[in-house]
């Protein structure tokens, strides 16, 4: 068969699982579900993949909402995995688009297992909760279980079509301060404030940012702070998020925050102890060679990357997964070229739009065309896996 006759096989297979896909985004937008909470969500894409004859695992990794869905072609091949997300945001439900993100990822995987009989390889479709939190992606890329795979695919909705880039290495630390309790009028002497610990730490911190990396960032909120106005409070908590472009920054700039915080507490007679409160995230390598493949096949499309960096970049969990194995993770547009930002109540609403839909068949058949392309050109993906080790 040639590749024409299989981009027209792919389209008429995206047009046969759009109905399903809608009905599993749809599905997952009106039973939002934290992170490891995604029973629900979980349990549909399990079903749907093995509706269309996966082989499933699920808990996976005694995770509860995880799973490891497999189709293994008639024939021998690369191993293709596409890694699905469908946890919400408390407050606001699918703001980030996750039930539209992991329709998508499971749509191109179920997609491609249409096709691995003729041509070859194996189809993986990975179940990772929690990326808003404690990310499974992490857990998963240091458990092993890409050591069988050769190439990995993520996306993500936004509000435009965006070649995958990086994402910030992320630190989610927590600050523990121990001071002793007194009473704050009669005897403030005999106490050691753990509050004046606390704000000791933030305003150090203030002071460092002058000398940091402007890409960088350093942010934090109070969780603990005290029980009453008339009390020496002996005990305070504070979570920050450090986060850099690179790992190697990353530990530099972690170092130079511990010692603010180590300082604040000397500073207020306290004791301090660090830990961490989530997932840490390393930060994104796009592989390029894959990436131009992904664009040139999304431009086939109808569709223009854009491949300038985003003003706007957070952390994911899919950095550690590029640590570990080649990967992409681009976006693909949900508003009608309308400016909407992740997170919101309006972004949520996007995700059941006519170009949302537009977008997720879009992507599954650039991610179906692409993984083609890796297991019918072998030097492709001898290409892929080279940069990905000279990158590392």
């Amino acid at each position: 068969m040639t590749m024409k006759l299989y981009t027209e096989n792919i389209q008429t297979i995206i047009e046969d699982l759009s109905p399903e896909l809608k009905e599993l985004s749809e599905y997952i937008y009106d039973h939002p579900e934290l992170g490891h909470e995604e029973y629900l969500s979980s349990k549909a894409h399990v079903t749907l993949l093995e509706k269309h004859e996966f082989d499933v695992e699920y808990p996976y990794l005694g995770i509860d909402t995880a799973f490891k869905a497999v189709y293994k072609g008639k024939k021998t091949g690369p191993t293709i995995a596409y890694l699905s997300e469908y946890d919400a945001l408390p407050g606001i439900g699918h703001g980030c688009g996750h039930n539209l993100l992991g329709s998508t990822d499971t749509g191109a995987g179920i997609a491609l297992s249409k096709l691995v009989d003729e041509v070859g390889g194996t189809v993986v479709v990975l179940g990772t909760p929690a990326e808003e939190t404690n990310g499974d992606k992490v857990t998963m890329a240091e458990a092993g279980t890409f050591e069988d795979i050769d190439v990995a695919f993520c996306t993500h909705p936004s509000d435009d079509y965006y070649a995958s880039g990086t994402s910030m290495a992320m630190e989610a630390i927590e600050f523990k301060f121990h001071g002793k309790t007194s009473h704050a009028a009669a005897s403030p002497f005999e106490g050691k404030n753990a509050l004046d610990a606390c704000l000791n730490t933030f305003n150090n911190i203030n002071s460092l940012r002058q000398q940091i990396h402007p890409s960088a960032r350093v942010h934090g909120v109070i969780k603990q702070g005290g029980e009453a106005a008339n009390i020496i409070p002996d005990f305070t908590r504070a979570e920050f998020y450090v986060r850099a472009m690179d790992m190697p920054y990353l530990t530099e700039l972690k170092e130079k925050v511990i010692r603010c915080a180590e300082a604040g507490a000397m500073a207020a007679g306290c004791t301090m102890e660090w830990g961490h409160y989530e997932a840490s995230y390393q930060n994104l390598i796009t592989n390029k060679t894959l990436s131009e493949r992904y664009n040139e096949n999304m431009k086939q499309l109808g569709i223009e990357m854009n491949t300038e960096v985003k003003d706007s970049m957070g952390s994911m969990d899919m950095g550690n997964v590029s640590q570990v194995v080649p990967a992409i993770n681009p976006y693909f547009g949900i508003s009608e070229g309308n400016s909407v930002t992740a997170h919101t109540v309006e972004f949520r609403e996007y995700t059941k739009t006519a170009a949302a839909y537009q977008g997720m068949e879009k992507t599954i058949a650039a991610f179906t065309e692409t993984a083609l392309d890796l297991i019918l050109d072998q030097q492709l993906l001898a290409d892929v896996k080279a940069e990905f080790e000279a990158t590392l």
